[in-house]
This record gives C-alpha cells, structure tokens and sequence, in this order.
C-alpha cells in the first residue's frame, strides 16, 4: 500500500500543490497512490491528535509506503520528526521524501537511524527533564513561588511548564509521574491539562 502524506497548517492554505508533486513523483517512478492523507493541521500538534496518528500509525503494516513532500510535512520540532521516523521504521513502514530524497526503509541504513532516532529523543527527554527539575529546585531554594500572579486570570501554578508537560505525555510519561516531578497531585495535573490541551 502506498500513502501519500499532504499537510498544510491553516486551512486557509490548500494541499494541491503537495499532492500534484507527489503524482509527478509516482508517475516518474511508476508507481499510484493507494490512498491519500490529507490534513490541515499545525505540525506542533500531538500526532496521536492528528490523522498522521490515527491513520498511518494504526493502519499502516510492514512493507507499506509512506510518500510526503518533504520531512517537515511530518511535524514542526525535530523531536518528534525523530519519533514518528523511529515508529515507522520499526514496523518495517519505508518513509520517502520527494525534497531531499529521504529513502528509508528496510535496511541496514534504516535500522542504524531508527536506533539513532530513538537514541537522540531519549537524550533529549532527559534533558528537559533534567533542566526542568533543576528550575524547579533553584525556584524552590530561592523562595519563589511558583503559583499564579495575582491579577492574572488566566495564569496558572503549572503554565510556565506547558510545553514540557505537553512533551512527556506525548513521548510516554504517565500523568502521576509527571504530577510528582513536579509538585503536585494528579487532580492538579488533570485539571490543568483540560485547559492547555485543546487551545
């Protein structure tokens, strides 16, 4: 089966564009498209939200093909470009680019950057989570609070951590380690995931 993968971020934008180069690529190559993906999303949101999740990573099987434009059609940070490349290519799903020619697939290659790829986020994961608690340690000792400022409504105890708790939860964090890592019960942490997570 062969996807043909199309994003734009707005839907004041449209897909023809995407869509024609990658039939010019299958015709040159002699291939069709089986089925198309077509979304009209902001790359910075949770795969799982999107239909790149919800159709590719539930029903693609090994073997199929995965064809885009380019490697930022599948997301906005590097991070998560690595996961959904890692994902595919330990299903034995091949991923091709039209811009700069990405062929990966089921070879040695392939296998030497899924390994890679999930090498590189779990260093990165570390990472923030390693500068995260260092924040909230040097806030502690320092006497600040880490709460919300009066006068500002829509400012909350866990706002200055919304990207980071956006992040582990997409790469595999449970809510009550996250909850203790930072500070607070779970009860806190779900309430404040119903604000962030659909704005």
């Amino acid at each position: 089966m062969v996807y043909g993968y199309v994003r734009v971020s707005t839907g004041h934008q449209n897909t023809e564009s995407q869509k024609m180069e990658i039939m010019n690529f299958c015709e040159r190559n002699s291939m069709k498209v089986d089925c198309w993906i077509e979304e009209k999303i902001s790359g910075t949101k949770n795969p799982s939200k999107r239909k790149l999740g919800k159709i590719l990573m539930n029903d693609c099987k090994k073997g199929d093909l995965v064809i885009c434009t380019e490697i930022s059609r599948l997301g906005r940070s590097l991070i998560m470009i690595m996961n959904i490349l890692q994902f595919f290519l330990e299903r034995g799903i091949k991923v091709w680019t039209i811009k700069g020619s990405y062929r990966l697939g089921d070879d040695i290659q392939s296998k030497v950057l899924a390994f890679a790829f999930g090498l590189s986020a779990e260093i990165e994961r570390q990472l923030i989570s390693e500068r995260t608690k260092a924040g909230i340690q040097r806030a502690k000792k320092e006497g600040k609070k880490i709460g919300r400022k009066a006068g500002k409504a829509k400012e909350y105890k866990l706002s200055k951590y919304d990207e980071y708790i956006k992040f582990q939860l997409i790469y595999g964090a449970t809510k009550s380690e996250l909850a203790r890592e930072l500070g607070v019960t779970r009860g806190t942490l779900e309430n404040h995931l119903k604000r962030i997570m659909f704005n």
